[in-house]
């Protein structure tokens, strides 16, 4: 059952993935971006916490300030002011998101901003394969925190991205080389990004892998592994029909 594309579908379903024109003035610029702070009384699938919507197009993505990225520190100061014009501005390797706009109250308000990305991290990603396409995939990169370092931590644990979607795709669900690192075992050969971060998607991480290997479930498909966890097949689950089938034949 192959559903990494899927998983990875679903993990960016709210990340930029269509084709904008640069702003013709700078060719590095990205304009039409809007931003909605709610605050955390208004939200209650993320445990109450304030949240920050970035659109741009038909698409849109969630800045989150428990991912532990020091670039935030001022957005969050920013928007915990109280009414009136705010402003804030987030850098990152992969540009500049400068953003205005009108607080009604703390993480409460909204406005427009302009990305301008920075060549340097455009022609490293190139060296690697990965250049983008597009002035929105760089947009969606300091969105979800991909970053060279995370590239080239995924290739050591020989999981190349094949291309800018996968890094994105990986930054997005925070498949990282430890995660990676973690689910490769005796019971799982992983030499795929897409598989890794269907993985992650389906909550499956190295206690579960390593749980079947003491099973007898040992050099696994990524999809095997995938799909017995989205069937619900635990380890306990695995050793009690394996119990059960050495019963039968008796």
């Amino acid at each position: 059952m192959k559903i990494s594309f899927l998983a990875a579908g679903a993990a960016l379903l709210t990340i930029f993935a269509c084709s904008v024109p640069s702003t013709a003035a700078d060719p590095l610029m990205l304009g039409g971006i809007a931003w909605q702070a709610t605050p955390a009384a208004g939200r209650t699938t993320d445990g109450g916490k304030p949240h920050l919507r970035v659109s741009h197009s038909s698409s849109s993505s969630d800045l989150s300030f428990d991912r532990g990225r020091p670039e935030l520190a001022g957005v969050q100061a920013a928007l915990r002011g109280g009414a009136g014009p705010v402003s804030f501005t987030v850098v990152h390797e992969a540009g500049t998101l400068a953003c205005t706009g009108t607080l009604k109250r703390a993480f409460d308000g909204g406005g427009r901003c302009r990305f301008t990305s920075d060549p340097r991290f455009e022609a490293e990603l190139g060296t690697r394969g990965l250049a983008p396409g597009r002035r929105s995939d760089l947009l969606a990169m300091l969105l979800v925190d991909a970053t060279v370092e995370l590239a080239d931590g995924l290739a050591r644990e020989g999981v190349k991205a094949k291309d800018n979607g996968d890094l994105i795709a990986a930054a997005a669900l925070e498949v990282t080389p430890a995660y990676v690192h973690d689910l490769t075992s005796s019971a799982l050969i992983l030499t795929d990004l897409g598989d890794a971060i269907a993985c992650k998607a389906l909550g499956v991480d190295g206690a579960y892998v390593r749980g079947l290997a003491v099973t007898g479930y040992t050099r696994l498909k990524a999809d095997d592994v995938v799909s017995m966890k989205a069937l619900g097949v635990s380890p306990d689950y695995a050793q009690a029909m394996n119990r059960a089938a050495k019963g039968k034949g008796r």
